[in-house]
């Protein structure tokens, strides 16, 4: 008894086609034309038009979204399908939970099934079995297939010979073995990425770097012609994932990304490409084959590029970043083990502040502890000046060896690219001159790329010959500056063109961390060396009301004593004369003595103030004499009277009770008049 009836020719029948992966349609034909062929096969069954639903061709049937079987299960509800037409079970599912939704519906409304075996009705419970057992066995046979593929992919990468895809700077010399890339500008592209980064700890430097010079870098396309090299400027994951690839470092590793298997909206879904420790990788084999770099220095550039990624935990230091706060990512609490923030107030942001605020942020607590960065980072900044001052003249001669490096590297980079320009020149003369010349469709095709190749090269000339011009060679005055320079440490520090982001390079270069105590009275703080030292510096605390801009204690004083004898004016030129400097650094003026005096609420000098005393100044005390200035200041010098000064060039204050009891017979010198009445006084004043 036949199973098809009138209900069902009354209907559409449907095919489904489907393909697991791109690789099985662009070489697996024969099984795409023999799913195609089903729809013949429906028309003897009776149907005249069948519909073929091909919309999941490349998608799996493991339980990931697919548009052609969800548009195929709607028209079954909608009563539109009589029968469905596959080649085997696994095309139309490979998971139970398609298949048995197939089956329901199918059982519902009537729709029958057929494969290149026979035809099935849901309805019938013979018939149900069996397609639930072929339904079964298709997603068997998908999980055996992939346990065996997934377990010889493992073994082949214990003994380190699966290679999937082969890293740029590298290529097979045999199926099982990878060597060094013969190309000398390759192998000087990759090998100038790790000098780069050695020289500026940054992948985001080294990519500003090469891109500023505009220097390419070898990227690998593939084509129908196979694998090639490319040169183009990199991007920023270009360098990052040279980087980060332990082949570089001559080690073979496999499983360092991992597969996560979500639902999300009843459905599969498969992301890949998920990071993982290293500790996690499932192949590890150091020493596999040459690498650009020394596996330790790999490790240490992996440690670098975790320590300069931000907002990734409290233990990770960050990257560098704009800012004054010196010590910005060495800091760390001592009192909960945190890493303090730095916060920026002021007018133009310049006033940093440490704090230590992970417990008020992640729980709601009281902030740990808080001070101002300017005294620390000075102290840090002296301390380590100090340690290194010895090192200066070697960081001077470094500095010139590094820059005379970096012209060198650019040049040979573009003396690389023209001798590839030149070779491609000659390889398009070559090929012009084998062809008939009569041809000239093909002849003038090639001309015009050796034309191209003849411009670029000529190009590449033209760069070659600007490399350096812009940055001519140091003069000999120049390089002894440069010297005096690595010989006083501080003064290079302290130079204007020495930039904040430079002084935290050289900082993170030499400390690992800093850990911050604090006390009643002080700062206490615990330098860890990167080579494993300790220091401890203590740095006094500012006081309530105290700040940076306070003048110093000595001046207070002077004016404080000034005053009694001074108008402010005056007491501007002295401290001028003296050398003073308020808080910020100015010159004093009458207007700064003044605020002065009302801020310290010091009195202002009233006119007879030292006359209330029975004070003389030097100028009232030779008055009162009839001498001069200079003969008060001898008689002072031996001790026949007294005065006091608050200052060199303050006014001398003199008791007038000395100067009374001297009498009128003190005259100039101090010597006696002569006994002949005749004799005159001559007064010179």
């Amino acid at each position: 008894m036949s199973k098809i009836a009138s209900e069902h020719l009354g209907r559409q029948a449907f095919v489904y086609v489907r393909q697991s992966t791109q690789d099985q349609l662009l070489h697996n034909h024969e099984s795409r034309r023999r799913q195609y062929g089903l729809a013949e096969r429906a028309r003897q069954l009776g149907w005249a038009e069948p519909v073929v639903i091909d919309d999941d061709l490349g998608r799996s049937g493991g339980g990931i979204a697919r548009p052609g079987f969800e548009r195929l299960l709607l028209a079954i509800c909608e009563g539109r399908v009589g029968i469905v037409l596959a080649v085997e079970a696994s095309r139309l599912a490979r998971n139970g939970r398609d298949w048995h939704t197939l089956l329901e519906f199918c059982g519902l409304v009537g729709c029958l099934l057929a494969d290149e075996d026979g035809l099935y009705d849901p309805r019938l419970p013979n018939d149900r079995l069996l397609l639930g057992m072929k339904g079964t066995m298709s997603e068997m046979e998908l999980s055996i297939l992939r346990q065996r593929s997934l377990e010889a992919l493992r073994q082949k990468a214990r003994r380190g010979e699966l290679f999937l895809n082969v890293a740029v700077g590298y290529m097979k010399v045999r199926r099982d073995r990878i060597a060094k890339d013969p190309d000398r500008r390759v192998q000087e592209a990759v090998g100038l990425v790790f000098r780069k980064f050695a020289e500026f700890q940054s992948i985001r430097q080294v990519h500003l770097w090469l891109r500023q010079e505009g220097l390419p870098m070898p990227a690998i396309e593939i084509d129908g012609e196979g694998r090639r090299i490319v040169w183009k400027l990199p991007v920023y994951n270009t360098i990052r994932g040279i980087l980060t690839n332990p082949t570089y470092g001559g080690a073979y590793a496999f499983g360092r990304t991992a597969s996560r298997v979500t639902v999300e909206n009843g459905r599969k879904r498969v992301s890949r490409g998920h990071r993982r420790d290293q500790e996690e990788w499932d192949v590890l084999i150091l020493d596999h084959h040459e690498g650009y770099v020394p596996w330790a220095e790999f490790e240490r550039n992996q440690r670098l590029i975790a320590d300069n990624a931000n907002c990734r935990g409290l233990m990770v230091r960050g990257a560098v970043r704009r800012g004054d706060a010196l010590l910005a990512g060495l800091l760390r609490c001592g009192h909960c083990g945190r890493r303090l923030h730095v916060s920026y107030s002021g007018t133009d942001g310049f006033c940093v502040r440490y704090s230590c605020r992970g417990a008020h942020i992640n729980h709601g607590t009281q902030a740990c502890i808080s001070f101002g960065g300017l005294r620390i980072d000075a102290a840090v900044s002296e301390e380590t000046l100090r340690l290194l001052s010895p090192l200066g003249i070697e960081a001077a001669l470094m500095a010139l060896a590094s820059r005379d490096a970096e012209i060198a590297d650019t040049r040979r980079q573009a003396e690389l690219a023209l001798t590839q320009a030149r070779y491609e020149a000659d390889l398009a003369r070559r090929q012009y001159d084998a062809v008939d010349p009569a041809n000239r469709l093909v002849a003038a095709e090639l001309e015009r790329r050796w034309n191209d190749r003849l411009t670029e090269a000529h190009r590449l000339e033209e760069r070659l010959t600007a490399i350096g011009a812009d940055r001519p060679s140091l003069s000999v005055a120049e390089r002894e500056r440069l010297l005096s320079l690595g010989a006083d440490l501080p003064m290079a520090w302290s130079l204007p063109g020495a930039t904040a982001e430079t002084r935290k390079r050289i900082l993170r270069a030499v400390l690992e961390e800093i850990v911050a105590t604090l006390t009643e009275q002080r700062i206490e703080l615990l330098l860890h060396w990167k080579g494993g030292d300790h220091t401890r510096l203590n740095v006094p605390r500012n006081r309530i009301g105290q700040h940076r801009y306070s003048s110093d204690a000595d001046v207070q004083d002077l004016i404080r004593a000034l005053a009694r004898q001074q108008g402010d004016g005056a007491i501007a030129a002295t401290l001028n004369r003296l050398g003073k400097r308020t808080g910020r650094g100015n010159p004093w003026t009458e207007a700064r003595v003044r605020s002065f005096r009302n801020d310290h609420r010091i009195a202002v000098h009233r006119s007879g103030e030292m006359a209330e005393r029975g004070e003389l100044t030097l100028e009232e005390t030779a008055g009162r004499l009839g001498v001069s200035k200079m003969t008060v200041l001898r008689l002072m010098r031996d001790a026949s009277i007294t005065g006091k000064q608050v200052c060199k060039g303050a006014p001398w204050a003199i008791p007038e009770a000395q100067i009374v009891a001297l009498g009128p017979d003190i005259h100039r010198s101090g010597r006696a008049r002569t006994t002949d009445p005749a004799q005159n006084m001559l007064n010179l004043q």
